[in-house]
């Protein structure tokens, strides 16, 4: 703890004060007290407002002394303050002129910035008092969890296997099969580790965990009259605190500790943990939203304004926060680092990160101060930094997004080309450069294949089963009109829009989900899954379920059972992947034999063999000689990968095996379970060594032993 001098120097009523430290920012425990320390440039008072916790009215309000700042920022140290029982906020005085955009009004109570932990929606869903003068009040965290010899598990990234999910859609629905006090909360997370173990994934990726206000923006369902929210959780009211309606123990003050238990038990179990974080906006809004924190503070230095006062847009949500400014960016890198240190956080995804590039009017900066400083920070240097790279102002950076030899990116292009082939585009050049890692986009600048996060579904958009099973979005329920959510899903329905009967397409759309596994997993790069995807989970063709807390979004964990050949699938193909090396390279392809094998580290097939069809074809097959691939002395198998996504079957020849060995096959996705794949090292010899037949919309796997 940062020594103090622990004198007060000024009485205020009853509450004894003396000048506090500048840093850190936020309510820090010292002895005898608590230092509070906050900024603004442009304010010319602060009081502290103290509540006892969840009094209507506060218990003191207590004047920064002109002697209590120091540059911009105002601290304090209050004594003998009980700060279990505590809430804290700010007034702010100032300028209020719209144009030049400051909005200081003393009459409103201020959440911290840097709050540590945050009340106001303790327990999901319970309707607040909208009476109340402060609806999102900060209170202390304390930092004395036992991590015992935790620390970063550093998984290289060629060999994660990512899962993305919502922590209250993951256990929420009552099929989960969990204790009905931890349904959709941290908790629940904790009590479905085994089954992560089983499916074989090693990291998950968390959908936005700080707190967020989920009745911002609530209306009416237009076909139910239930209420819509803002269930996702992409509009921020604080970045330093865990979302207390996600824990259990929310409504007792013991969120910090239960998602912290949740990360350290993870990572005793092998996996990581990635925040989805969204510095891109905050849940202030435009000029018609609520003050909360930031805009109340110092509006014209945390977000960026047109020369009128308006803000700027590029999040698609009202607001962009000015993340090039040094403060704004000192307080992204004082989050991040408080997030790596104190929960022990493996990575963070970016939510529209190329907003985070662009100067204070919106421009593209060349070489952006927070990218490169998120790249080369210290604390942060074992992270794993992915960012999401575009935003909704039209900025487009997938394969240039400023990486300074850290940088991830959620390949865009991937899901599309993919998606395209899937349902019969016939894009085979474009699909071959996504199965090697995207050299086209990563290759020249010396990226890995490792910086392409390979993803054909995610949280935005169609889930597996529904990208195979509508043309058309069904978001009617959202209240938008429909007019929400992306029409361009390059999806396809095998023949019937949405549920059918017809057991020729539903056993077309098994057949178009297990290519589509087959397709992400032997992909250069790294695999992210879906939640749900892996037992056929759907949305009913809703693209862009953000606002319902329902069966919509919960995940239905009786399909598990009902589409169990799904998730054997699936659970086999990641065992697959994880046994092989030559899937998971560190480097591009070179497409030549430089270990002196007899084959190319990787070769290209048609229907004949080393002929590959490079036009429209709906066709592509490739080879990966494992002697161009080691784990530790041993040399990885040679796979061989036929993709048959034309409507007709057809023959392909197979390339000769090396030093007298046989293909065996893996997978098959044109057989009917449980013949449709086999445990990684039980694969079947076949029968006709020099080729086989590939139904329509097929794949297969062969293994050369």
């Amino acid at each position: 703890m940062q020594r103090i001098d622990v004198h007060p120097t000024h009485t205020y009523h009853q509450y004894k004060l003396r000048c506090g430290k500048p840093f850190p920012f936020g309510a820090t425990l010292v002895p005898g007290g608590i230092n509070f320390s906050i900024y603004s440039s442009y304010a010319t008072s602060c009081i502290l407002v103290l509540f006892e916790k969840h009094a209507k009215e506060p218990l003191i309000e207590i004047p920064f002394p002109t002697e209590f700042r120091i540059g911009n920022v105002y601290c304090m140290i209050v004594f003998d303050l009980d700060y279990e029982n505590l809430e804290y906020g700010y007034r702010m005085d100032g300028p209020n002129d719209f144009k030049e955009g400051h909005w200081f009004d003393k009459s409103k109570i201020l959440m911290d910035p840097y709050a540590r932990s945050i009340g106001g929606r303790d327990v999901w869903g319970v309707i607040p008092d909208w009476q109340d003068i402060y609806q999102h009040r900060s209170r202390i965290a304390f930092d004395d969890f036992d991590w015992e010899d935790d620390c970063l598990l550093e998984i290289p990234p060629e060999d994660q296997i990512i899962y993305e999910m919502h922590v209250r859609s993951f256990t929420r629905h009552p099929s989960s099969g969990i204790k009905e006090k931890h349904q959709g909360t941290f908790a629940g997370i904790l009590e479905k580790i085994p089954y992560f173990k089983e499916l074989g994934i090693n990291t998950i990726e968390l959908m936005p965990i700080y707190e967020f206000d989920e009745f911002e923006n609530s209306r009416l369902n237009p076909e139910t009259g239930e209420l819509l929210v803002n269930y996702w959780g992409y509009s921020t009211v604080g970045f330093f605190a865990p979302k207390t309606g996600y824990a259990a123990t929310g409504k007792y003050g013991m969120q910090v500790d239960e998602f912290k238990n949740l990360v350290k038990t993870l990572h005793k179990h092998g996996i990581e943990v990635i925040l989805d974080v969204v510095f891109n906006h905050t849940a202030e809004g435009n000029e018609k939203g609520p003050t909360i924190s930031f805009r109340g503070i110092d509006n014209k230095t945390y977000y960026m304004l047109t020369p009128e006062g308006y803000y700027f847009n590029f999040s698609g949500t009202g607001n962009t926060l000015n993340c090039n400014n040094p403060i704004v960016r000192g307080m992204v890198l004082d989050c991040l680092r408080y997030w790596a240190a104190e929960y022990h956080i493996d990575g963070f995804r970016f939510d529209l990160a190329a907003i985070l590039g662009r100067d204070p009017w919106g421009y593209p900066l060349t070489n952006p101060p927070l990218l490169e400083s998120l790249a080369f920070d210290p604390i942060l240097a074992k992270c794993k930094l992915i960012a999401e790279a575009w935003d909704a102002g039209g900025l487009y950076q997938v394969g240039s997004f400023p990486a300074y030899g850290r940088w991830a990116e959620w390949n865009g292009k991937y899901r599309d080309s993919i998606r395209k082939f899937l349902k019969g585009d016939g894009n085979v050049g474009e699909v071959a450069q996504r199965l090697q890692g995207s050299p086209d986009l990563y290759a020249a600048s010396g990226r890995s294949p490792a910086t392409s996060i390979n993803f054909i579904t995610c949280h935005d958009g169609f889930t597996l089963m529904d990208l195979v099973s509508y043309n058309q979005k069904q978001n009617i329920a959202n209240g938008e009109n429909n007019n929400d959510g992306s029409n361009d899903n390059d999806s396809w329905n095998c023949g019937v829009e949405g549920p059918t009967d017809d057991p020729q397409i539903l056993s077309l759309r098994y057949r178009q989900i297990k290519n589509a596994i087959v397709m992400l997993m032997v992909s250069q790069g790294v695999p992210m899954i879906l939640m749900g995807d892996e037992f056929g989970r759907t949305k009913n063709g809703n693209n862009n379920t953000y606002c319902h807390d329902n069966e919509l979004n919960w995940l239905n964990w009786n399909l598990l059972s009902k589409n169990h050949e799904l998730f054997r699938f699936t659970k086999a193909m990641i065992a697959f992947r994880n046994a092989h090396p030559v899937l998971r390279n560190t480097h591009h392809f070179q497409n030549n034999d430089y270990v002196g094998s007899g084959l190319p580290d990787i070769s290209w097939h048609g229907t004949q063999a080393w002929q590959a069809d490079w036009s429209s074809s709906h066709i592509i097959a490739f080879m990966l000689c494992g002697k161009h691939a080691k784990q530790g002395t041993i040399a990885d198998e040679t796979i061989y990968v036929a993709f048959n996504m034309h409507w007709q079957a057809h023959y392909f020849e197979l390339p000769r095996t090396l030093e007298g060995k046989k293909w065996y096959i893996f997978a098959n996705t044109g057989v009917a379970s449980p013949m449709d794949i086999n445990p990684p090292g039980n694969e079947i010899m076949i029968d006709n060594q020099s080729g086989l037949f590939l139904r329509e919309r097929s794949a297969v796997i062969l293994i050369a032993r």
